[in-house]
């Protein structure tokens, strides 16, 4: 390759990188101006948690520490030898990077799997985790609004407003699990995705100037990785999940018996799916805007008055979204005062 294509490389990629970044951007302050009345509805009804008891507020902590826990834990089923430092103050300060980069999903994910790196575990086996975390995180979250609708079946009829969503969760949850189960059991399939995910590997790689490359055969081997990291421990590693979405729904419910609401357990499941599900779209940090404006609509459709459920959001996404930030930061801290800075993302191997 001559001198003069090399400089054309290395110019063009930094304008690149700012262009995605700038899309990212340019996303993120669109979104936060069309949701912007939530947030300042929001804002302003902060004065009015005063009013609820301290005492909420310490079972909310707890549950949604619960739920973090739940998240390590899991982390050290799928990657045994893991420690309860290493897979807490990962799993921290990458849920941080999340809800402060906008499109920050995947920003996320590489900084969790640089940590784990760093740390010492074996690239193979911090991709493992990671995959197996997200995937069994992701299936039970798309599983909760078809439990709902069952639930409801049986209980009160879901609103009109509010069936699309229990019907859209439910084919979600059906495709997933569908999908996970031929990736897990064929490779054709893999082959061909992987196909796919090889040229945006080398695409990012020109984009961002670095050493990146995967083949379909390192994703066929980081998949069985990931089902050899469960094992028989899927089990365990299913309830653990599931452990962290419930805790994370009862941290709502106890939110909305806070400000003096009455819910009723199926549709705020729903609701809580939902906002969720809004929660993962990587435009807006940590789904900021989406969710609040999502959950505040949901839970009046489930029949919250329209004031408590603006402050039960508001509580709620206290310990959800904002307190795990500073968190995070000191996770982060406290990571590389031990290992030093996660740097680059290491080649898998």
């Amino acid at each position: 390759m001559s001198e003069t294509t090399k400089e054309a490389k290395g110019s063009s990629a930094p304008w690149g990188k700012l262009a995605l970044r700038g899309f990212f951007l340019l996303l993120f302050g669109i979104s936060i101006y069309f949701f912007l009345p939530t947030l300042l509805e929001l804002a302003a009804s902060a004065p009015l948690l005063e009013h609820v008891k301290w005492r909420w507020f310490l079972l909310m902590a707890l549950l949604e520490t619960g739920a973090f826990i739940s998240l390590w834990a899991l982390t050290r089923i799928a990657a045994p030898g893991i420690s309860w430092f290493v897979a807490a103050t990962s799993q921290l300060a990458s849920n941080a990077a999340v809800k402060v980069i906008p499109g920050g999903v995947v920003a996320g994910g590489a900084f969790y799997f640089q940590m784990l790196a760093v740390s010492g575990v074996p690239m193979g086996t911090a991709l493992a985790a990671l995959a197996a975390v997200g995937i069994l995180s992701n299936l039970v979250l798309l599983a909760l609004p078809a439990v709902a609708l069952v639930i409801a079946l049986v209980t009160v009829p879901i609103p009109d407003g509010m069936l699309p969503v229990a019907i859209a969760g439910t084919i979600l949850f059906i495709a997933m699990f569908s999908a996970t189960v031929i990736v897990v059991r064929f490779d054709r399939p893999l082959y061909a995705v992987g196909w796919v995910v090889q040229r945006v590997v080398a695409w990012a790689a020109r984009l961002f100037k670095k050493d990146w490359s995967l083949t379909a055969d390192e994703i066929i081997a980081r998949r069985d990785e990931v089902v050899a990291a469960l094992g028989k421990r899927w089990q365990k590693a299913l309830g653990v999940a599931v452990s962290n979405w419930l805790l994370d729904y009862a941290t709502l419910v106890v939110a909305l018996v806070a400000v003096g609401a009455d819910p009723n357990p199926s549709l705020i499941l729903l609701a809580f799916a939902g906002a969720a599900v809004l929660g993962m779209i990587p435009i807006t940090p940590g789904g900021l805007g989406f969710v609040e404006a999502g959950l505040v609509g949901m839970l009046t459709l489930a029949g919250i008055p329209a004031g408590d459920a603006l402050l039960a959001t508001l509580a709620y996404r206290l310990f959800q979204f904002w307190l795990p930030i500073p968190a995070g930061l000191v996770a982060y801290v406290l990571f590389r005062r031990r290992y030093g800075k996660p740097s680059e993302l290491p080649a898998v191997s």
